[in-house]
């Protein structure tokens, strides 16, 4: 069994993915610096979780400083999965700062790590965000990714060129996998499928950026988790779309809400936000082929899940901040 940094493990994708690798078998020290890029209680919330398993010991710890990761300098992990970020087009938009010390320099400080210590496999959470504005659909990883449109995805561009450096002057196994959009229970709040479910359980105004016809393609968060774990093979340096396979309109996106929690939405149209893409669907033909990674769990199910989740946990969870 192996012994794995699992950043970002407070976050939606980190916790999920630390919990399948304990219940693997795998040791898993996670850290996380349960910031307030989002309500705060939604990370308590998986991290309690986390905290109840067997093999998992947290560290509360800020990637972005030199000091705190190099107090880790002492462990033997077999990998490094990077997965701590700050997230969100809009929010890069007015906190450019914030995102570059996590994404770029946090990266650097977990680079520097693997050198020092021997580590011989670094996973690297990029998005899809770095295609810009009018990639090939569904997008393949070989469409450009040197224009991106806002400092989110400027910051994970530079993070996935500096870990390729990395690779080519220090051995380092690296696997970049770019998450197109993910969603499931205990969702970041900041994102849409969090929030129309909330605010339709409760009554509240849905307020959509823009007509409701731009269009994501989504995937089930155990699906992303199985595939970033997957990616922890040997590959060299490889750049994997990862999700993205099922696509919907916004609009179409509260309809299967509103059936689904069995009330009717009250939308509120409003302009649109420059920081959003129009569009997204990944090609994820080489992840079946490198990682024989597919998605599994559909649209519908996948979102039944997180309305479940939300009716049992609504005594909390309909008090979370969404704005």
């Amino acid at each position: 069994m192996a012994h794995y940094l699992v950043t970002g493990a407070a976050g939606f994708i980190g916790s999920r993915t630390s919990e399948i690798l304990v219940r693997d078998g795998h040791t898993v020290i996670g850290i996380d610096n349960l910031n307030d890029a989002y309500d705060v209680r939604m990370k308590q919330h998986r991290l309690a979780a986390l905290e109840r398993l067997p093999r998992f010991e947290f560290c509360k710890l800020d990637i972005s400083l030199e000091q705190d990761v190099d107090d880790l300098a002492g462990e033997k992990f077999d990998a490094i999965i990077n997965l701590a970020a700050r997230a969100g087009v809009r929010a890069s938009v007015e906190y450019p700062r914030l995102f570059y010390e996590t994404n770029l320099m946090g990266t650097l400080n977990l680079l520097e790590l693997c050198r020092r210590s021997g580590i011989k496999k670094f996973l690297l959470a990029s998005t899809s965000s770095i295609y810009g504005a009018n990639p090939k659909y569904p997008t393949p990883e070989t469409e450009s990714s040197s224009e991106p449109l806002q400092p989110y995805a400027a910051s994970k561009k530079a993070a996935e060129v500096l870990a390729h450096s990395y690779h080519f002057l220090h051995g380092i196994d690296v696997s970049v996998v770019r998450y197109f959009t993910v969603y499931g229970p205990a969702g970041r709040p900041d994102l849409a499928m969090f929030r129309f479910c909330q605010w339709i359980s409760e009554g509240r105004p849905v307020r959509v950026n823009g007509n409701g016809e731009q269009s994501r393609g989504f995937t089930y968060l155990d699906d992303i988790a199985r595939g970033t774990i997957l990616a922890l093979k040997p590959l060299g340096f490889e750049i994997i779309n990862l999700g993205g396979h099922e696509v919907i309109t916004i609009n179409g996106l509260i309809t299967l809400l509103e059936e689904l929690i069995g009330k009717k939405a009250d939308v509120r149209y409003g302009p649109p936000n420059l920081a959003d893409m129009l569009t997204n669907q990944a090609d994820v033909s080489k992840a079946g082929q490198l990682l024989g990674w597919e998605p599994q769990v559909g649209l519908r199910e996948g979102v039944r899940k997180l309305v479940d989740w939300y009716a049992a946990e609504k005594s909390w969870a309909n008090e979370i901040a969404t704005e």
